[in-house]
Parts: structure tokens; sequence; C-alpha cells
């Protein structure tokens, strides 16, 4: 019987590879999950305690290792696989994903409400793994800098996220913010920004959240949480 998959061997081979390492990357980027939970069960300031020197260290470290070699050659031989090849390039001297994840988590459990902050990154750490894992294998529409695909497992995972996560009055109207927000996520996510998405989605999502529980229920307490 002949075979209808037209694809060279060779070229399914190395996106298969990639695709496996797209899944390694992710299932670190999932690890990230316990600092918004953390914070569910405990105080901003103690979430800020550990959350401020661990981003610190991981800023110092991402930024020396263009800077010192032997700390270079320590950190390509342990994460030099799971890097972009952006995260990598000694000339744009950009910090990899992980750094960025602990930047926004701390900028989101400072600036937001406990609320805003535990959604807007629990969006952020499932939508954003999501679109990456169904655009790379399913993706065959563009949408912007993505795939259309890839939008929409966003966009679903993300209200899925909103369904799970706290309210502070469980009104439907809460719900509809949740989704909005969501879509501007989706949105975010897919436009060719020039700022890593582990920064924009969760400050957008969160932004946007908060200025909405303001806009229509100006007198509920969004801070009951914390």
């Amino acid at each position: 019987m002949e075979n209808l998959n037209t694809e060279p061997k060779a070229f399914r081979s190395v996106n298969e590879r990639a695709y496996r390492k797209e899944l390694i990357r992710k299932a670190i980027h999932f690890c990230s999950i316990s600092i918004p939970l953390l914070y569910l069960v405990t105080t901003k300031t103690v979430a800020l305690s550990i959350l401020i020197p661990l981003t610190v260290g991981f800023i110092v470290i991402d930024i020396a290792r263009y800077y010192f070699p032997p700390l270079g050659k320590i950190f390509y031989k342990v994460f030099g696989s799971l890097l972009r090849k952006h995260e990598s390039d000694s000339r744009q001297k950009k910090l990899n994903g992980a750094t960025y994840v602990l930047i926004a988590a701390t900028i989101s459990v400072a600036v937001f409400p406990k609320l805003i902050a535990v959604t807007a990154f629990i969006i952020l750490i499932i939508s954003d793994m999501m679109s990456a894992l169904v655009g790379k294998r399913f993706g065959r529409h563009k949408f912007f800098d993505k795939s259309l695909e890839g939008s929409i497992a966003f966009f679903l995972s993300a209200t899925i996220v909103v369904l799970a996560t706290p309210k502070i009055a469980y009104l439907p109207g809460e719900y509809a913010i949740g989704f909005f927000s969501a879509a501007i996520g989706a949105l975010v996510e897919a436009l060719p920004i020039g700022i890593d998405d582990n920064i924009t989605i969760p400050l957008c999502v969160g932004s946007v959240m908060w200025v909405a529980y303001n806009l229509f229920y100006p007198a509920m307490n969004i801070y009951q949480f914390g």
C-alpha cells in the first residue's frame, strides 16, 4: 500500500526531536504551578520572601553566564539542551524563560490582589503550555505570530482555569471577567510583541482582571483573600 505521508522521513525525525524537547521544557515549566499554589495557602509577605531572593539569584546567574566563561560552561552543560536559540545568543544576552517566569511571579504577587495573581499565573503555566504543545503538533493556520490551533488551546484551557480558581462572590460577572481576560491572554500570547510571554501573559491578564473588577464591581473587596 502506498505511504500517504509525503513528509520526508529525516524532516519528521527532526520535528519529533524538537517536539520531545518542547515536552521536556513544558514539563519543567509546569513545575512552576507550585508558585501560585503555594501563594494560595500563604501570605504575600511569605511568598515574596521566597520569590525575591530566588528571582534575584536566577537573574544574577543568567546574566553572569554571558560574562564568566567557567560559569557559562557549567550552565550550558546542564541546561543548554533546553534553551531556545535566542536564550543562548551571546550577542543579545537575553534571560531564559525560567528567569522570566520568576520575575513575572514576583511582580504579580507584589502588585495584584491574591485572587487575580493566582488566576493570571495559573493561566500562564497551563495555557502557555497547552498553546505550545497543541500549536507545534497540530498548528496549520497562522494567527499573528503563532497558530490558530495553539491560540484556541490557550483560550479553552484558560477558561477551565477561570472555572476552577477561587472567586470572591462567585457571581456570573466574575466568570465573564475571567473569560474576557483569558481571551486577552490568548491574543497577547499570539502577538509578535517582542517581550517574553512569560512576562506579558500574567501581567496583561492580571491587569485586565483588576481593571474589570474595579469597573464592574467597585464595591467588592478584591483584597478579600490578600
